[in-house]
């Protein structure tokens, strides 16, 4: 598979060129053969006999960038001075970072802000605790929790290496909602010690955004935590995915012309976001889905690699009782959602699917099946990933429907909310502007967040679980 080079993994090249003609172009040449991307040229320092110049470069991987810079270091005339990581140095000390609000000037400042000032709005809070909400940043503040066993692609990483993602999470959530969020990372994977922790945490939290805990740990965790807590509870590896996964099909089954309570669908990989992706559909309409694992089809009363959530998939799915391999079970389907492993399928499986078929293979970086291998035989395609059309991000979910809850202090979010941001995202998209390459928003699109934060809270009140008065 030809990959893409990216900009995660570019390098900046300081190099010392000599005045001789033709250098600088040697230079390009030699990265251009190796199959660098050449995003910039800026020039350094200039002497008598030589130029010093830092050339950013691309790659696909961190064993193609050394392929890059050993090709550089063979070129007569150029001194290779320094290499440095742009994506190391982003993270450098961390990509977050607190803030005061109100400035801190004078002894008036200080006395407000802090002693004496302070108790009174202590008191105010212990009096009334609701005024938490108003008068603390538990109104606008989201714990992003993780244990670190289910990071991204790189699985049981433990909680210290997950931090950089849950730092990325922060980000988003300030960036594209306004919302304030710090990573807890926590040095446990019992269950019953996270349920006790976050708790004993929440206080300080308007919401929790479960984040890269291991299946089925992490259903279990936040069913407590939704019970237990008066605080929006989230898991977004389950229902962030399900959120953006019903707002592409809602806007696929438009271009091909079938109704959700008609069509055939096969998930591949029954996870956190493989069943949350089911019972979402389920809501909005789907009547015949068949889940597959390692083992196959999942049915009513299949013995072999089961636990309790699969459990309870065979008992609500597959209703024609269809058994077999994902290569057999996806004849006449309508729709693959695939949440599970590189290459599972190939051209001849999506040869047997149903007229116009829809293809979502979401695994990361490798999807179920290349765009470019499916793209002859479908009708819609999407992916994970960002360098191909219509990307599954649930960046267009989570930071918007954090921001619907905590507006109206919504105790938890509920299946109608879940609902409410799917069409909401998928609504961003005109009839004249639906396209198969263009089924879900650019995560850029500022309309999203405010789209969903708006349906959310409209649903929350709808349904009864928003505590702020209209």
């Amino acid at each position: 598979m030809q990959q893409t080079p990216s900009a995660s993994y570019s390098l900046t090249l300081r190099v010392k060129l000599s005045s001789r003609a033709g250098t600088l172009g040697e230079l390009t040449t030699a990265i251009g053969r190796a199959g660098g991307d050449i995003g910039a040229i800026d020039i350094v320092t200039v002497g008598n006999d030589y130029i010093i110049r830092d050339v950013t470069v691309s790659s696909v991987s961190s064993k193609h960038g050394e392929q890059i810079v050993e090709a550089v270091k063979d070129i007569d005339g150029v001194e290779l001075l320094q290499v440095s990581d742009p994506t190391f140095l982003m993270h450098l000390g961390g990509k977050i970072e607190v803030v005061s609000k109100a400035p801190l000037k004078t002894r008036a400042d200080l006395s407000m802000a802090y002693t004496p000032g302070v108790a009174r709005i202590c008191d105010a809070i212990q009096n009334d605790p609701d005024k938490a909400f108003t008068l603390t940043i538990k109104k606008n503040t989201v714990a992003v929790v993780t244990d670190g066993t289910a990071v991204l692609g790189l699985g049981d990483i433990g909680p210290a290496a997950a931090m950089p993602v849950m730092e990325g999470k922060a980000m988003l959530f300030k960036e594209f909602a306004g919302v304030d969020a710090f990573p807890i990372c926590l040095n446990t994977k019992d269950p019953d010690e996270i349920v006790r922790t976050v708790k004993a945490i929440s206080t300080a939290f308007g919401g929790i955004n479960l984040e890269d805990i291991s299946a089925p740990r992490c259903f279990q965790i936040e069913e407590r935590l939704k019970e237990e807590l008066d605080i929006p509870v989230f898991h977004d590896d389950q229902h962030g995915t399900a959120v953006v996964v019903l707002a592409a099909l809602i806007n696929a089954l438009k271009l091909v012309g079938k109704e959700m309570t008609e069509i055939k669908v096969v998930v591949n990989g029954v996870g956190a976001a493989g069943v949350a992706c089911s019972k979402i559909i389920m809501a909005a309409g789907v009547r015949n889905i068949i889940g597959c694992d390692q083992s196959g089809a999942i049915y009513r009363g299949r013995k072999e690699n089961m636990n309790w959530v699969k459990d309870w998939y065979g008992q609500n799915t597959n209703p024609n009782e269809e058994k077999g391999t994902v290569h057999e079970i996806i004849k006449g389907a309508d729709v693959f959602l695939g949440l599970s492993v590189p290459g599972v399928i190939d051209q001849d499986d999506v040869k047997r699917m149903a007229e116009k078929p829809i293809v979502f293979a979401m695994a990361n970086p490798t999807p179920e099946i290349m765009p470019e291998d499916a793209a002859p035989y479908v009708a819609v395609m999407a992916t994970g990933r960002s360098d191909y059309p219509n990307q599954i991000n649930n960046v267009l979910c989570f930071p918007g429907i954090f921001r619907g809850a905590l507006a109206c202090r919504a105790a938890r979010i509920n299946e109608g909310m879940k609902l409410a941001a799917a069409n909401a995202i998928a609504g961003i998209i005109s009839d004249a502007e639906l396209h198969p390459e263009y089924i879900v928003p650019s995560v850029f699109d500022k309309r999203v967040a405010e789209a969903v934060a708006r349906e959310v809270q409209a649903a929350a009140y709808a349904t009864g679980v928003a505590r702020r008065q209209e």
